[in-house]
């Protein structure tokens, strides 16, 4: 019984004719050789299984060869080739480097690089998975990589160029590796069937191409599997059934569900996936897919990008020119989204199926918000038409008396107060001049004067207080016995309550004037509690208050509390000694 080779080993190219897909390197390495222009260092990268290693080994194959044919290439046939094939040559030199990544695996490489080759021109080193070296290694390569003898070749193969030092990538030549195509990749399949007297359909072999994503060694490892799955026969079924893939069908049934509304249909068909033993993930991961797909195929132009069985194409294009590109675009991003947080769900498939719903119902939501006027994104909002105002004269307090800004809540009492004041005086002039209403407004308005006239008529306020008029002897009263209640408390703001002056505004309305910011701050902090206590003593529920800061120009007027410079220069005009005391020392007040 002869002993089974895997296809990988055993149609591994051994001429650069042979190799699949790399055509601008191995043309460029043929001509190097050719004109005999090689360079001392060769950087082979790319992804797995696309012919690195096997282009390094042809390489370090054909340069000592004896009888090179006039293409470049290896005869295969002299005694340096017949060595190589058979695994017997001392010209070259392989290092796996992901095992072998220490520095004395490298010192022991540049000690064999001083031995000269006893047969042929040049040595070869091959070093597989570069990018495993340890830093130390790396820098102990340098030199031996910048200056090599004459007859020592190196060739570095890697799949993650990015983790090489750019001191390595600056001392070799680079060549980078594509995937190969999905075309190549079935021919050299079919090539391989006929050798071997496979029954294979090229549907299959273009399933197989697609596993494999641009990997020759995963498509020839694949299709030795289904080989020995079927005893020879490799359908598009059990091509399938092998490799886990789920129909493109099933596909096409859920889009033409989902395009009905047929959400009933939809889930009965992701029943029969799920009892076939497809998870949740690989049903979305494979409809997003999919989806992209007829998003291509909306323009014929972009149908060459389309990476799939030929037998589908042409469906593929037929019901992309059903679907809208927004519903198309909508879905993917549903499904993008149920991808992402699939791990996190803890019933899944409760989550798969609430994508589906989701589908099932995008169209007519899409419908809803092309149509409906009030759904759309952006919302149109009315503009507002200004409504003329009499100009209402300011209050004029004092010439020299200016107004300080209150905390919130005093702030908000204030503004409060002038906006009722507005919309007494002025409401059956903003009526009048008015040319538009709106009936809803103008019933809100009739029931906010029905509420209004009800209370005026009552002569209360909600509450079942009178509002009776502010008279200044009672408020004077009512202000010092809060004062003295702060005084009892010992609250500091007692004597700054004190300290202002009270005048009447109106019947619902005074000002308290004060002589700095301290007494109005002092003020603004017991705002709403004065405020409360006036209204129960008042017996009036409107009464609100200015806090005033007026200057203090009366020479009479000793009340206020002095500075902190004030007090040192009145001590400084009392007590010399105390500015002297200072200046000597050089001291500094902080006032």
């Amino acid at each position: 019984m002869d002993k089974f080779i895997v296809s990988a080993r055993k149609y591994r190219p051994q001429t650069f004719n042979t190799v699949i897909g790399q055509a601008h390197i191995t043309t460029t390495l043929k001509n190097a050789i050719k004109n005999n222009q090689l360079a001392h260092a060769f950087l082979f990268c790319g992804p797995r299984g696309v012919g690195k290693t096997t282009c390094a080994r042809i390489l370090a194959k054909t340069i000592n060869c004896e009888n090179r044919t006039p293409d470049g290439e290896a005869c295969n046939i002299c005694t340096s080739c017949i060595s190589f094939n058979e695994g017997t040559s001392l010209n070259i030199y392989e290092l796996d480097a992901a095992s072998n990544n220490s520095v004395d695996d490298i010192r022991t490489l540049v000690d064999q690089v001083r031995f000269a080759p006893q047969a042929g021109k040049y040595k070869v080193y091959i070093i597989d998975e570069v990018h495993m070296l340890s830093s130390s290694a790396f820098n102990a390569f340098l030199k031996t990589l910048e200056e090599p003898p004459p007859y020592a070749i190196f060739i570095l193969a890697t799949t993650e160029k990015h983790k090489i030092l750019p001191t390595i990538l600056s001392r070799c030549q680079i060549f980078d590796f594509k995937r190969i195509t999905l075309h190549d990749t079935v021919y050299h399949l079919q090539e391989i069937c006929q050798k071997e007297d496979i029954k294979a359909d090229k549907t299959s072999l273009q399933l197989i191409a697609q596993k494999s994503e641009g990997c020759m060694r995963d498509a020839l490892g694949i299709l030795d599997k289904i080989v020995s799955f079927t005893n020879g026969e490799v359908s598009y079924l059990n091509t399938l059934e092998h490799l886990n893939i789920l129909d493109a069908d099933y596909y096409f049934k859920l889009i033409e569900s989902m395009q009905q509304q047929d959400l009933a249909g939809a889930m009965l068909l992701y029943d029969d996936i799920n009892r076939k033993g497809f998870d949740g993930d690989m049903v979305i991961n494979g409809f997003s897919e999919f989806m992209r797909n007829l998003l291509v195929c909306k323009d014929e132009r972009c149908a060459t990008l389309l990476e799939v069985v030929e037998g589908f194409r042409e469906k593929y294009i037929s019901t992309a020119q059903k679907i809208s590109a927004g519903y198309l675009v909508s879905a993917l991003n549903i499904l993008n989204e149920t991808e992402i947080n699939y791990k996190a769900a803890r019933n899944k498939r409760l989550h798969v199926e609430l994508a589906l719903i989701k589908l099932c119902y995008l169209h007519q939501a899409i419908e809803l918000a092309a149509d409906e006027p009030g759904i759309g994104k952006k919302k149109l909002i009315e503009r507002a038409k200004p409504v003329a105002f009499r100009n209402i004269e300011p209050i004029e307090i004092s010439q020299k008396s200016k107004v300080k800004s209150q905390n919130p809540e005093t702030k908000l009492i204030i503004e409060s107060a002038v906006e009722e004041k507005i919309l007494v005086k002025e409401e059956s002039e903003v009526y009048k001049k008015s040319e538009i209403r709106n009936p809803k407004s103008e019933t809100k308005l009739a029931a906010l004067d029905k509420i209004r006239n009800q209370v005026r008529g009552n002569g209360s306020h909600g509450n079942g207080l009178s509002a009776k008029p502010i008279q200044i002897e009672q408020l004077q009263q009512a202000w010092d016995e809060y004062a003295a209640k702060l005084k009892e408390e010992k609250n500091p703001a007692g004597q700054n309550f004190e300290m202002a002056e009270l005048r009447v505004q109106d019947d619902n309305s005074f000002i308290a004037l004060v002589h700095n910011n301290i007494q109005l701050k002092f003020i603004e902090q017991q705002g709403l509690k004065v405020s409360q206590f006036l209204r129960e003593k008042l017996q009036n529920t409107q009464i609100q208050f200015y806090i005033v800061t007026q200057e203090n120009t009366d020479a009479n007027s000793s009340i206020a509390p002095l500075t902190s410079r004030e007090q040192f220069q009145k001590m400084a005009e009392q007590y010399p000694l105390i500015k002297e005391f200072k200046d000597r020392l050089r001291l500094e007040l902080d006032y």
